[in-house]
């Protein structure tokens, strides 16, 4: 049985966003047990995800970021079928739905950008049935606090989370963890 996705957010609030090879050599070496995979393709997906999962991560595949596929639902089936991925995240509804459905964890990615972005989020992630929410930028406690209030699902603030402080300012304004690509803030 899984663990709920909201417990692992509890235990581990750092999320490592790993976008290249770099990065990804850098996550073998960390601490950090959550990974969002921001990169890959059809070709070498499976062998990312098994390379994360054999060094005791957690692993959601950004499936908007992959090359060689388009956004049709059969990606989500692709990354259960045939990688160990734990999950998906997306910005698109139906493909964070699909990761339900199909048994996945499911993260919905919104880049907030202004208030009609905001005010359509809460109706996206009812549709999505999403288990959590990441917001993009992270580091706007302000916002946070305002979409904490809004869903029912645990937030995520991603997104120019630099320092201990983008942290600290995120996890006090409600978000249940924070993603960053900032090799610092992994340790934290």
């Amino acid at each position: 049985m899984q663990e709920p996705l909201s417990r692992l957010l509890e235990d581990h609030p750092v999320v490592a966003s790993v976008k290249d090879d770099e990065d990804l050599r850098a996550v073998l070496r960390s601490d950090c047990s959550v990974v969002f995979l921001l990169y890959g393709t059809l070709l070498n997906l499976p062998d990312l995800v098994r390379t994360l999962k054999d060094h005791g991560k957690t692993v959601f595949v950004n499936v908007d970021l992959l090359e060689g596929f388009g956004g049709k639902e059969i990606v989500v089936t692709y990354v259960r079928e045939r990688t160990v991925a734990d999950g998906v995240l997306s910005s698109k509804a139906h493909m964070v739905r699909a990761a339900r459905e199909q048994g996945l964890f499911a993260v919905h990615r919104f880049f907030l950008i202004d208030s009609l972005s905001y005010r359509n989020l809460a109706r996206q992630v009812r549709l999505s049935k999403a288990d959590c929410v990441e917001i993009l930028p992270g580091c706007m406690p302000r916002v946070i606090g305002w979409v904490v209030a809004d869903i029912e699902v645990p937030l995520i603030a991603g997104g120019l989370v630099c320092d201990r402080d983008d942290v600290f300012a995120a996890l006090g304004a409600g978000a249940a963890a924070v993603a960053s690509s900032n090799h610092a803030v992994w340790e934290m």
